[in-house]
């Protein structure tokens, strides 16, 4: 019969004088505990501290700079799921998004801004994405911050969420309509960031929102998910109609621009092969 040693991890190795011809190995009394764990589990053995072994979806740093008093942190997620989850804190807000872009269109969002999560139901809606999103923040001086702070968080998770954008469509386009506001969306998911942005909106507030802080949700968010976004006003007169239709007509591009291109067969849709914010 042939004894076999034990394995290695438990054992110090036997030098080959030593070596018997049955394979039996003499060795210590006291063996050796020092052996690092065997690499076959897919967690680490820290006590009370199990960490996957797996790597999230990479992002770019340049998504997570914020002001210096501000963290962002990009959660670690399903390499396999085009899920993006963030969290974002700073002295003035404390929010925290997670998207799915091949979610059903369920909208979960709590702002603390009445409008700005009506307007969040209709990127999921219209998107087809799964959006989630909780937020406080200092609304008591107004919706500013907690604003731009949102759509911040929304731009660094649809960046993780995409990956490294292959086999995706790139770009969307599309015109929304509602009653006599007409809306045209086009972008780019090119890794530049860049915003043009032309609406009129007439009225300063649209219930307690202020109108202004449109463009700076749109620009918040092309900054860090290093999107192009071209948003143009065709017609309209009521304000919250024209911004209603601009977040529907985002929503749509959007989701075009993320779905796969069967023909790209996985690959990245840039004659350059890369398309990333670095």
């Amino acid at each position: 019969m042939e004894l076999t040693a034990p394995p290695q991890c438990l054992l110090p190795k036997c030098p080959a004088s030593l070596r018997l011809q049955s394979r039996v190995c003499n060795f210590q009394r006291t063996p050796n505990l020092t052996c690092p764990p065997s690499k076959a589990s897919i967690f680490s053995l820290k006590p009370h501290n199990l960490t996957s072994m797996n790597p999230p979806r990479p992002i770019s740093t340049a998504a997570l700079v914020g002001n210096n008093s501000s963290a962002t942190t990009a959660l670690p997620v399903d390499s396999g799921a085009r899920i993006g989850e963030v969290k974002r804190v700073t002295n003035e807000t404390n929010v925290s998004v997670k998207i799915n872009l091949d979610g059903s269109g369920v909208a979960d969002s709590s702002t603390g801004i009445p409008f700005l999560d009506h307007m969040l139901d209709q990127l999921a809606s219209h998107g087809l994405f799964d959006v989630h999103v909780k937020a406080t923040g200092d609304i008591h001086i107004d919706d500013h911050h907690t604003n731009e702070d949102v759509a911040l968080a929304i731009g660094t998770a649809l960046l993780q969420a995409l990956g490294d954008r292959k086999g995706i469509n790139r770009f969307g386009n599309f015109s929304a309509p509602l009653d006599e506001a007409l809306i045209h969306v086009s972008l780019d998911l090119s890794g530049r960031p860049h915003l043009s942005y032309d609406l009129d909106i007439p009225t300063q507030r649209v219930g307690t929102y202020d109108t202004q802080l449109v463009e700076h949700f749109f620009q918040s968010i092309v900054n860090t998910s290093g999107m192009t976004l071209h948003i143009r006003q065709l017609a309209g007169k009521n304000s919250h109609h024209i911004i209603e239709a601009t977040f529907k007509a985002f929503a749509r591009a959007l989701r075009q621009a993320t779905e796969h291109d069967p023909r790209r067969r996985g690959t990245v849709p840039s004659s350059k092969g890369v398309l990333s914010r670095s």
